[in-house]
């Protein structure tokens, strides 16, 4: 079966779990390309995939800590992502798939239905209109009509996969709001992670060790050097920060010693699986790639950004780490690093969520769903 995957590249959270899946399909035994752009598509093609180049959909801008919503509907509009649908619909006659997997890249639903080719949407929101709600009755209204349009897409598509746990455990569980009728149309699949706790070596860091994926560039520059001030306090804590590329980390002249700087890590599981602690925004990939290594988070989600904010709620409320604010002082940062590193009621409860994200496996559960499904039965291989 010839399976293309369309992936939104806005973060490499749903390229990395549109890899994992990759992965298990082609293992399968299944032809399978992605469908990419931007530093996205030249993460896939890094990793020796069959990549093709698709439209943007859409384009986040943000400054000082904060998405700018308005800023980044002009620099969506700009880009003229508006005549994607027809690049979209060229690539989908030109490769043919019996298939599509679609991660959140809404273009590639659309183009689906319209050659009448079976498609799944994988998300982990479904509440977009959120992200309106705070702005004045233009923004407002325009919430609405994003609402009706997703709306219809749900219920056009062949099934919706939310890779995160089964509820109530969701973590993404806020970020949801599907019609009833939506709802039997639904899987539960796990987290979907490029790579498991059991199946990754040990990074060989001082203990005790967090691990850091806030980037230091751009409007998250401000906690990425709170968080250097953080560990001058208490040099007993070790910490490995991942700036990305656009950072130098030759910029930093006083770095104490207990902290190391990463442009990039071309593989950041060994870290993950050797750290006591995770500081991240409040991205849904990098929490369910956490939870899966049993590993405590400390979120500081973007502003203005509900998805991220409602997702470190989660963790907060249910003990898997807590969420903090780009204001919060470095003292208080600190005492939140110290509780989460020893807190073994804490690593009791986030053991348990990667006992269940290895028993759910989701990626072998998402092939199973995909063959099985009766109305493409025969096209399997």
């Amino acid at each position: 079966m010839k399976i293309l995957v369309f992936i939104c590249g806005e973060g490499l959270g749903h390229t990395s779990r549109c890899i994992a899946l990759g992965q298990e399909l082609l293992a399968a035994g299944h032809e399978v390309y992605f469908g990419a752009y931007g530093y996205s598509k030249e993460f896939i093609e890094r990793k020796g995939y069959q990549t093709l180049e698709i439209p943007p959909e859409i384009k986040l801008v943000g400054e000082s800590g904060s998405l700018n919503l308005k800023k980044s509907i002009i620099a969506t509009l700009k880009s003229g992502t508006a005549s994607g649908i027809f690049k979209v619909l060229n690539l989908l006659k030109e490769t043919k798939p019996d298939i599509v997997v679609s991660d959140s890249y809404f273009t590639g639903v659309i183009g689906s239905k319209v050659r009448r080719i079976p498609v799944y949407l994988m998300v982990n929101q479904s509440n977009m209109e959120d992200f309106f709600k705070k702005g004045g009755m233009p923004l407002r209204a325009i919430g609405g009509l994003i609402k009706h349009f997703y709306s219809c897409i749900f219920r056009k598509v062949d099934g919706i996969i939310v890779p995160d746990f089964p509820m109530p455990y969701t973590v993404c569980r806020r970020n949801l709001a599907f019609e009833t009728e939506i709802t039997k149309n639904i899987f539960f699949s796990g987290p979907l992670v490029l790579k498991r706790s059991d199946n990754v070596k040990t990074a060989n860091l001082q203990k005790p060790h967090v691990l850091s994926l806030i980037g230091g560039f751009g409007y998250r520059k401000p906690i990425f050097t709170k968080i250097i001030e953080v560990a001058k306090l208490d040099r007993s804590i070790n910490y490995t920060l991942l700036s990305g590329p656009n950072l130098d980390p030759a910029v930093f002249s006083d770095l104490p010693e207990n902290v190391t700087i990463e442009c990039f890590i071309d593989d950041q599981f060994p870290y993950l699986k050797a750290s006591e602690l995770v500081i991240a925004p409040g991205g849904h990939s990098t929490i369910m790639e956490a939870l899966t290594f049993g590993i405590p988070v400390l979120s500081f989600p973007d502003m203005n950004h509900s998805e991220q904010e409602s997702n470190a709620d989660v963790v907060d409320s249910e003990g898997y780490g807590r969420r903090l604010a780009y204001s919060t002082p470095p003292e208080q940062i600190l005492n939140s690093i110290r509780e989460l590193i020893e807190d073994k009621k804490i690593h009791r409860k986030v053991g348990n969520m990667k006992k269940m994200s290895e028993d759910l496996n989701a990626a072998s559960a998402i092939q199973k769903l995909i063959e099985s499904n009766s109305s493409i039965s025969k096209l399997k291989v």
